[in-house]
């Protein structure tokens, strides 16, 4: 009798933390330590999960003493599954499809660099490629900033430069903007602290004419950064709630840390729209590239404010080997009429 209720006890107590697990919004969990890393990585928990449901299985069939108890356990890890792909299915495995480009769109590249890893011709040529108006480059130096436009330069594509850094102690500390003459000029406020431990950039027109630009970089929610963390997604929800803006970059979180700082269910975060979700594209991981991206972790985002639209959307997946842990994001937005 005394086991009986242990091993049920440990199956309620088995099905609370998968409950959590695949929706700690529920609970207002989302941006706990642990909890937000493992919703972050939704697709690996269900693969592990997978090979739990085997592993427990396989138990069953062989022992007629665990039978029940193991049954049990896999019936819940299966709820678990089908529950994590639901919601990533509903997110998206992919739509790389843009629209023609139209007079007034800016397509927006974000690729976090990893300290400058992939080099200055990759990424000028991939931002050429892709016609991008806009490229942010969080861990990204002032001097690979200019050599980058100076390679666009030649390609009759030339940027603006702006770099926030904190310090030179190391290139994560480093923020880059390119952005397009054409979109005019821009000032940044660099004696402004933007995100608490890697700074964020934001790009302000000089005639007050066109989209307030935003690179992103968030802190990751590691031991002795979460507070920090949580601070940045506020900073950045804050943005979100301002009008014309567009923010790219690595946010270093996904949809599901958002849960209490959206401003209704049409948006993301804030105010704002992320391109990804909006494009089917929100369930392909940015980071790291050592995992499938099916598998990996969709932290970096380009977020819109009302004013703009999502035209297109994809993760980069050709880069992979380029040198840095996260892939390139690419968006095409277009004015809201």
């Amino acid at each position: 009798m005394f086991q009986r209720i242990l091993s049920a006890t440990f199956i309620l107590a088995f099905a609370a933390v998968l409950i959590v697990a695949a929706w700690p919004q529920l609970f207002s969990l989302e941006q706990t330590a642990g909890i937000a890393q493992i919703v972050s990585l939704r697709a690996v928990a269900a693969a592990v999960a997978f090979i739990a449901v085997l592993v427990l299985t396989l138990t069953s069939l062989l022992s007629v003493r665990l039978h029940r108890f193991t049954a049990s356990l896999a019936v819940v890890s299966l709820a678990f599954i089908a529950v994590s792909l639901v919601v990533l299915a509903s997110r998206g495995f992919g739509s790389p499809a843009f629209e023609t480009k139209a007079e007034g769109d800016v397509t927006v590249l974000s690729w976090n660099t990893l300290g400058d890893a992939p080099g200055a011709a990759a990424i000028a040529e991939l931002a050429i490629l892709n016609d991008a108006d806009v490229v942010t480059l969080p861990e990204t130096t002032r001097e690979l900033g200019f050599e980058i436009a100076q390679l666009m330069s030649d390609a009759d594509r030339p940027m603006w430069v702006h770099t926030v850094a904190y310090d030179e102690v190391s290139k994560a500390r480093s923020t880059t903007i390119l952005i397009s003459v054409d979109l005019g000029e821009y000032d940044v406020d660099t004696s402004a602290r933007t995100t608490t431990t890697l700074p964020s950039l934001v790009a302000v027109p000089q005639d007050g004419d066109g989209p307030t630009f935003i690179a992103v970089h968030a802190v990751a929610p590691i031991r002795g950064e979460m507070a920090n963390w949580r601070a940045d997604l506020d900073w950045i929800a804050e943005q979100c709630r301002s009008s014309n803006v567009i923010l790219a970059g690595d946010f270093n979180s996904t949809l599901d840390h958002y849960a209490s700082l959206t401003d209704g269910g049409e948006f993301a975060l804030g105010s704002c729209t992320d391109a990804a979700s909006a494009t089917d594209n929100a369930a392909i991981g940015t980071w790291p590239t050592q995992l499938p991206s099916l598998l990996g972790a969709p932290i970096d985002h380009v977020m819109v404010s009302p004013d703009w639209s999502v035209s297109g959307m994809r993760v980069i997946e050709s880069h992979d080997g380029e040198g840095s842990d996260h892939r390139p994001i690419l968006a095409t937005l277009s004015p809201s009429q």
